[in-house]
């Protein structure tokens, strides 16, 4: 999926994450308990662990790879619960005693993003820091939204899922986006199952960051090319904070503008070929 549909795709699932919290809590009730805050926190975990969850499904989906969906879903979900019980007390309290109104709800929602792509980005293949200021600003704006939906809508309920709507597609969308803006280097698939698909690589480029492997199995490579022409574990990228080098770890061989390679440093627009599928490096500088 090419970079302008990844922040789509984010957005849709962020959107559906926000669609289920709602419909959760609605179903189990919005009072679980008498104390303000203690209920603030429980909603705000149901909410934050169905976006999360969503939202970490999405890279795992977008590239076919189930392993990954299962783990970023997972860890996502988990602390986006942590996030919703932290992010929307927080931003009641201020409601309440600071007197900081739509800013304090975009403040508890913010950190609520910002947690939800400290997990994006501890799971998956950005650099956490882009995550997290993707998710702040995609959570502080979200929240904003849903305030003013939910004032401006008469029916409560309507407003709250309108809102919770928006704030998930907000996050997963300031996630995607703000990770694509900064992107240093990414693979992009030329041909086969995952054509258009985009491998975003900054994670993998810090100096001293394990080695990834690119190849057909999702239990031997981080980066899974469904090919049966191509090894489950195909070739070997290695950062080292400013490049990657290439080493081939395959029978069939791994070739760089058509010519065959052990190891190769690479540069920036230079197409790679594995089994039947074609790949270009991009880099920024």
């Amino acid at each position: 999926m090419n970079r302008r549909m990844r922040s789509y795709y984010y957005a849709l699932l962020g959107a559906i994450g926000g669609l289920v919290g709602w419909q959760v809590s609605d179903l189990l009730g919005l009072s679980f308990s008498p104390n303000l805050y203690i209920n603030e926190a429980l909603v705000g975990a149901l909410v934050g662990l169905s976006v999360g969850l969503f939202i970490g499904l999405t890279e795992g989906a977008l590239t076919r790879n189930p392993i990954q969906a299962v783990k970023s879903g997972v860890f996502s979900g988990l602390l986006g619960a942590a996030a919703g019980a932290i992010g929307l007390p927080l931003s009641e309290y201020l409601f309440q005693f600071v007197g900081a109104g739509i800013i304090g709800r975009a403040l508890g929602w913010g950190i609520f993003g910002l947690l939800i792509g400290l997990a994006e980005g501890m799971v998956g293949r950005t650099q956490a820091w882009k995550g997290m200021l993707g998710g702040l600003i995609g959570g502080m704006l979200g929240g904003v939204l849903l305030e003013s939906v939910h004032n401006w809508l008469s029916d409560p309920l309507t407003g709250k899922a309108a809102g919770l709507v928006l704030l998930g597609a907000s996050v997963g969308a300031f996630i995607s986006l703000i990770t694509v803006l900064l992107s240093r280097a990414w693979l992009e698939v030329k041909s086969g199952k995952l054509k258009g698909t985009e491998f975003m690589l900054d994670k993998f480029m810090t100096k001293g960051f394990p080695s990834v492997a690119i190849g057909s199995s999702p239990l031997k490579s981080e980066i899974v090319l469904p090919d049966p022409d191509i090894s489950p574990q195909h070739a070997m990228l290695t950062g080292d904070g400013m490049s990657f080098n290439l080493k081939d770890m395959s029978l069939s061989g791994t070739f760089i503008n058509n010519k065959k390679i052990e190891r190769i440093q690479l540069s920036n627009g230079q197409k790679i070929r594995m089994g039947n599928t074609e790949l270009v490096y991009h880099e920024k500088r």
